[in-house]
């Protein structure tokens, strides 16, 4: 099976070229809000089916109109889709296209604008989060302040299986998140150059947030 990322060190950089266009197109400014929702909401559904990668599979027969055919079918391992609030609202319907049968929590954090600690407001997760695999969205990997801590959010519920994935990566999220959770893998579409005095990704696409519900 051919693959379309690259990996560094925990770090898949999905370098699918639908993925790649559609991604060239959110960070074009002039991208309204409702192209904007459109495209991420596709991204996130072509970023899911190697994110997936690794679900396991189990031996099937199935009765076809010609005969019997050997087939494989998804073992039965449960997922659960967190966005962290806002921006990651906007990965979720993209997800569950792919994965229909996926449960979704939420948690909500903001960034303290002097600190830039996070600060979490919200947490809301499906009862059996702790035997389901869980896909934390996020469409910016920034300083990774707010990932990390709703990664020990996470943890703190025993959840064990988690995934992070965004849309946008940069060194200094990705240095300070496997600094807290070095076991954690990432995904994302682009690595970019790093961050400016407001800790806002360069070139990166702008607050995605805003965009996305064209708040600006």
């Amino acid at each position: 099976m051919s693959k379309t990322f690259k990996e560094m060190n925990g770090v898949y950089i999905l370098d699918h070229p639908l993925i790649q266009h559609k991604l060239a197109l959110l960070r074009d400014k002039n991208t309204h809000s409702k192209d904007f929702r459109e495209l991420l909401s596709e991204v996130a559904m072509l970023m899911a089916y190697e994110v997936t990668r690794d679900l396991p599979l189990r031996p099937v027969e199935i009765e076809t109109p010609m005969g019997m055919a050997h087939c494989h079918m998804l073992e039965g391992r449960n997922i659960a889709l967190v966005p962290i609030l806002r921006a990651g609202l906007g990965m979720v319907d993209g997800m569950t296209n792919l994965i229909p049968m996926a449960k979704i929590g939420h948690i909500g954090l903001y960034r303290d604008p002097v600190t830039l600690e996070p600060i979490e407001y919200y947490c809301k997760l499906p009862e059996d989060v702790q035997q389901r695999d869980v896909i934390l969205l996020d469409p910016m990997l920034a300083t990774g302040g707010s990932a990390a801590a709703a990664v020990d959010f996470l943890k703190m519920r025993e959840i064990k299986d988690i995934k992070f994935v965004c849309l946008v990566a940069a060194p200094e999220g990705i240095k300070h998140f496997h600094g807290a959770h070095p076991e954690i893998p990432i995904y994302c579409a682009a690595l970019d150059d790093g961050l400016d005095d407001h800790a806002y990704i360069l070139p990166g696409l702008g607050d995605a947030g805003d965009r996305l519900f064209g708040t600006k």
